[in-house]
């Protein structure tokens, strides 16, 4: 999605802060999360939370500087290298749904954000426990 009107749904649920916080939010519990947080090489987090920002931002309808910077966004190419279990889908889906619930979103929002998280957590599940 490439649509930055005021009818995307980048625009509709506040925009850069809110996926700024979004993004921050999700962080802030992989950070304290003994199973998820060896997945993310960086000591800092600041960066992995940079690309998930902007990731987000374009899916949702917001500007395009992911793949501007990026490239192609190849999320399982990119998740492949780390064991992404039933577990540790789990895990990365209760930090997501926290992130998002503190967004405060109407329930429309909250259930279309869900459902992406709900696929793409699925999708990247790449072995067994």
């Amino acid at each position: 999605m490439t649509d930055q009107s005021h009818d995307s749904f980048f625009a509709q649920v506040g925009g850069h802060p809110t996926f700024a916080k979004l993004a921050h939010v999700f962080y802030q519990g992989v950070s304290r999360d003994d199973a998820l947080k060896p997945m993310y090489p960086e000591d800092d987090l600041g960066p992995a939370e940079e690309r998930l920002r902007m990731f987000l931002e374009q899916y949702f309808g917001g500007p395009t500087t992911y793949s501007d910077t990026r490239g192609h966004p190849r999320l399982r190419m990119r998740h492949f290298p780390y064991p992404i279990t039933h577990d540790a889908r789990r895990r990365w889906l209760e930090h997501m749904t926290a992130a998002v619930d503190s967004l405060d979103l109407a329930p429309l929002q909250r259930e279309t954000m869900m459902d992406y998280f709900d696929r793409a957590a699925t999708a990247m599940l790449n072995t067994s426990e």
